[in-house]
């Protein structure tokens, strides 16, 4: 039982740091888990009622994306760094793995996000938690 305490206590006083930490960034702001920039583009049309990664039918008019990294159901907030809009997105899909661009989101997003006549942007994306 000793041996076992020092584990407990230091597990609990962790625990109590991350809850602190978790009430600072609480006021509003969330902490930022993954940000990076880079190319969107957007996917529709012939993908529209398709079969996604994550098993259920592409609908072009959803706040969706395709990520190779993230994990499928991950929140992510898409910034369009031309125009500063922003949406937020739900990873639903794989890009092909020759594809050089961060994110493809759904025509819906890049709707929202302005760039449905050009096609592609400079993003950010970042995770977000429980939207």
């Amino acid at each position: 039982m000793k041996k076992w305490l020092p584990i407990l206590i230091c597990s609990v006083l962790a625990f109590i740091g991350s809850l602190a930490q978790s009430q600072k960034n609480g006021g509003g702001k969330k902490e930022v888990i993954y940000k990076k920039e880079g190319i969107a583009s957007y996917y529709g049309g012939k993908f529209n009622g398709r079969v996604m990664a994550n098993g259920q039918k592409f609908d072009e008019k959803k706040l969706t994306a395709a990520h190779n990294s993230l994990s499928l159901g991950t929140w992510v907030r898409v910034s369009n760094l031309r125009n500063k809009k922003s949406v937020i997105v739900q990873i639903t899909d794989r890009m092909h793995h020759k594809n050089k661009r961060l994110i493809d989101v759904s025509k819906e997003a890049a709707r929202k996000l302005g760039f449905l006549k050009k096609g592609v942007t400079k993003v950010r994306v970042e995770v977000v938690e429980n939207p």
